[in-house]
């Protein structure tokens, strides 16, 4: 008899990118990226948004093919990205068996090798024996119960037969990763796996994360996920030579290394700059020479008289163009956000919620005034009803117990945690229709309207491009553009870093701590926790550990 059986990788995986290059619409999204994941190290890629780290993942997982350079793969992989589609009534269950399809297909053999060898066929024992160390090697029968349990340790939805499009963005994500944690790949490649994690399931991740035997590919803003879990860090953000920069020692390893090549690089750049000048310089003064007739003091031969200047101007030349040769670029001067000035009501109840509850959504009752300048985090597990708690002080949820109530006139902005479906307009018009609709509902006035460009979230370039282009970040980007744009004197951030670069993660929590508007934050990132330790907390449900 002849059963296929094909054996895990384990100790002898590899996967390796070789110089890769992906090109979009004549942009370069990346080049000249190189990188060995072996079995037990754990990659984080940074980089601003838009840089190119989901594309980097599906390169790496086979999903796109690089423009040129090369990835190599021995041994099974699992991926999550952002999304996941809910369309054909897929299940969870269907989820679960798509994930563990390599652990079915080596029971199905075992079984047959089991059932030749119990039937005396020939060859059968060495069938049953290479059918047996697969099974072993995946540890196939604990399959199903380790997919239980991390679907029980990231708080996700745990019935089989229910359909993904009557699921949350946040349940369908949670339903994913726990189908890869417990599926036993030799690498994982995991897209912002924290963005709809509550406490409890940052911690079961951290956890699998860092006891993971095979290689871990993680793209992430979460700054306390990188720091717990990355052993090497690569930085898609443009460097000195426009190569991608890899740094070891994890995460506080790249912020060093990161601050002493930028560092570098400005130093390098300035002191190209000195020399220019001074090269220019002496090319003036060396024409002039010519100009003016000019000759050298008497005593000096005739034929280097006849010489000397232009001879000058040759090496001065000849100096300038080795210098443009190995010229360095300027730094790029970073996306730097700038929050808007938002307006201050001094002694007013801007947004009051008395006793609010929603059946099913949010327990309740919570009761809260805000008043300019107010500041609260509002914590609490997955279901405990944060965002609808938001939702309905903001007014797009009705409540069924208590009430909201809002001064006159007050500007109330909710930044949700997903983008709506993206436009086809260009961002800047997209931008700029959604201002104006805010002044033909005199919501703002024409003296308040801000331009894109002021923000700091959007480059021109990016700004001039479809959103439906955009990355999922920089879309992000641009609804927080808007919800600043509309001035509001109460802005409610639902898990306002997801998604988000570091850089801009820790730009908007500085600027949220000065800004006079009322600022409520609901999150679970663990980083921006610590950096509003200072506020008033609101915990929704049980009690935090």
């Amino acid at each position: 008899m002849t059963i296929t059986v094909t054996m895990p990788a384990r100790g002898q995986a590899q996967l390796v990118a070789d110089h890769l290059r992906v090109v979009r619409g004549g942009r370069t999204i990346f080049d000249d990226v190189s990188m060995a994941v072996a079995p037990g190290a754990r990659w984080g890629i940074v980089g601003e948004n838009g840089c190119g780290k989901s594309t980097l993942l599906a390169a790496l997982s086979g999903g796109l093919t690089p423009d040129s350079g090369s990835v190599h793969r021995f041994g099974g992989l699992g991926l999550v990205e952002q999304e996941l589609s809910a369309a054909g009534g897929v299940t969870v269950g269907d989820v679960i068996e798509v994930e563990l399809a390599a652990v079915r297909r080596v029971l199905a053999a075992f079984e047959s090798a089991s059932a030749a060898l119990a039937s005396g066929e020939t060859a059968a024992a060495d069938a049953y024996a290479d059918a047996l160390a697969a099974a072993e090697a995946l540890d196939a029968w604990d399959a199903d119960r380790r997919v239980d349990v991390a679907l029980a340790g990231l708080n996700a939805v745990t019935d089989r037969s229910r359909r993904l499009d009557e699921l949350s963005v946040g349940q369908r994500y949670r339903v994913r990763l726990a189908c890869v944690l417990g599926a036993g790949h030799d690498f994982l490649l995991l897209d912002e796996p924290t963005n709809h994690l509550d406490a409890g399931g940052l911690e079961f991740l951290t956890a699998r994360l860092r006891g993971h035997p095979g290689g871990v590919v993680v793209v992430s803003h979460d700054r306390a996920l990188l720091s717990d879990v990355a052993t090497s860090i690569l930085d898609l953000d443009r460097s000195r030579d426009g190569r991608p920069r890899v740094y070891g020692d994890g995460f506080a390893g790249y912020q060093h290394g990161r601050r002493a090549e930028l560092a570098r690089w400005e130093e390098e750049f300035e002191q190209q700059q000195i020399e220019r000048t001074r090269l220019t310089r002496q090319l003036s003064e060396a024409q002039n020479r010519l100009v003016s007739g000019w000759r050298p003091d008497k005593g000096t031969g005739k034929h280097q008289r006849a010489t000397r200047a232009p001879a000058s101007v040759r090496a001065v030349h000849r100096r300038r163009d080795e210098l443009d040769q190995h010229a360095v670029g300027a730094p790029p001067p970073p996306l730097r956000f700038r929050m808007p000035d938002l307006p201050a009501r001094p002694g007013v109840a801007l947004l009051t919620a008395h006793r609010v509850a929603v059946p099913g959504r949010l327990a309740g009752p919570v009761s809260l005034a805000l008043v300019s300048g107010a500041r609260l985090v509002v914590t609490g597990a997955n279901g405990a009803g944060k965002s609808t708690l938001l939702s309905a002080l903001a007014g797009r949820l009705p409540v069924a117990e208590g009430s909201v109530t809002r001064a006159p006139s007050t500007r109330v902005e909710l930044l949700g945690q997903e983008s709506d479906e993206p436009s086809r307009a260009v961002a800047v018009d997209w931008f700029s229709a959604q201002l104006r609709r805010l002044v033909r509902e005199r919501m703002l006035d024409d003296g308040e309207i801000v331009p894109l460009s002021s923000l700091g979230l959007l480059t021109a370039a990016d700004a001039r491009r479809p959103v439906a282009e955009l990355s999922v970040g920089q879309q992000r980007r641009l609804d927080l553009a808007v919800a600043l744009a509309a001035r509001p004197h109460v802005l409610l951030l639902d898990e306002p870093t997801n998604h988000f670069s570091i850089a801009l993660v820790e730009e908007l929590a500085e600027a949220l701590r000065s800004t006079p508007a009322a600022v409520v934050v609901a999150t679970h990132d663990r980083q921006l926790l610590r950096d509003l330790d200072a506020w008033p907390r609101l915990h929704l449900g049980d009690e935090p550990r």
